[in-house]
């Protein structure tokens, strides 16, 4: 999601800040970004001079420091409180006093992200929807203490991205986390009930009603084990029996199977995340 934020940001013309914990990291998020850039010239989606400057707009680093010159800072790591209120006192430390801090937080209290800095009025959600640079939707979220002034701020700053912002109130997994993780549940529960198979289930809900990808693909871009992690978190907020994990995606993650990042999930994958099988009918 990071990288994806990355890219969407410098190929609009800002100039970005990419920061992972290690260089390393910092130069595999460079490579994937620079294979996201490779795949859209290959369809024509982009020339090679468009790549270039993209790719030239962003700064890949380890130093946290370097966020003392950011105007604008969207945190993107695990969705851990403990790790993200890290982030944003750190942010809050090295940033300047007037700068906005928002979370790209999915199932997360943003109230309470912000309440781990001085800034809680300058502290916004703007959950992306994946993949981020093919989807121009993005829920804009506020904490209890946010200002009318940083929301207007955010919205300008989509528009020039051209996202369009969905107000939501803060609520575990907000509108399209809540939504898409009850129908991969559901998918997996008929799965396991042997009703189909996944590759026809994926096949029904993409030719019927006109889903990019079915919900066992879906699952598998996001990752099983951040499926299962928000259908956790929700069932612990709301005590619903609706967000009960499937035993079928809990036995996934425990195999390792976790989708595109390990190169299995419910289909296989290469290693540039492609679908080693053909999709049904395709």
């Amino acid at each position: 999601m990071g990288q994806g934020i990355a890219e969407l940001c410098a190929s609009k013309g800002y100039d970005v800040l990419l920061l992972e914990k290690t260089d390393e990291l910092a130069q595999y998020a460079k490579g994937k970004i620079e294979l996201s850039l490779d795949k859209k010239l290959s369809k024509w989606g982009i020339t090679n001079a468009e790549k270039k400057m993209t790719l030239s707009r962003i700064i890949f680093s380890s130093q946290m420091d370097l966020l003392g010159e950011a105007d604008f800072v969207i945190e993107s790591v695990v969705e851990d409180m403990d790790t993200k209120k890290m982030i944003f006192q750190l942010c809050d430390e090295v940033c300047q006093k007037d700068v906005l801090l928002a979370s790209n937080t999915s199932t997360l209290s943003l109230t309470e992200i912000a309440a781990a800095t001085q800034r809680p009025d300058k502290v916004v959600g703007l959950h992306f929807v994946y993949p981020v640079t093919k989807r121009p939707l993005v829920e804009v979220v506020r904490g209890l203490k946010t200002s009318e002034e940083s929301v207007t701020q955010l919205r300008t700053l989509l528009t020039s991205l051209q996202l369009t912002g969905v107000e939501v109130f803060e609520s575990p997994g907000f509108v399209t986390t809540r939504m898409i993780v009850l129908f991969i549940n559901e998918a997996c529960n008929i799965l396991m009930e042997g009703v189909a198979e996944a590759s026809e289930i994926d096949f029904a809900m993409r030719n019927g009603y006109h889903f990019a990808y079915g919900p066992f693909e879906m699952a598998d871009r996001f990752g099983l084990n951040s499926v299962l992690a928000a259908l956790e978190r929700l069932y612990r907020e709301f005590g619903d029996a609706k967000f009960r994990p499937a035993p079928l995606l809990k036995k996934m993650v425990r195999a390792g199977h976790l989708g595109i990042k390990t190169g299995e999930g419910f289909f296989q994958y290469d290693k540039d995340g492609n679908r080693l099988l053909e999709k049904r009918g395709e």
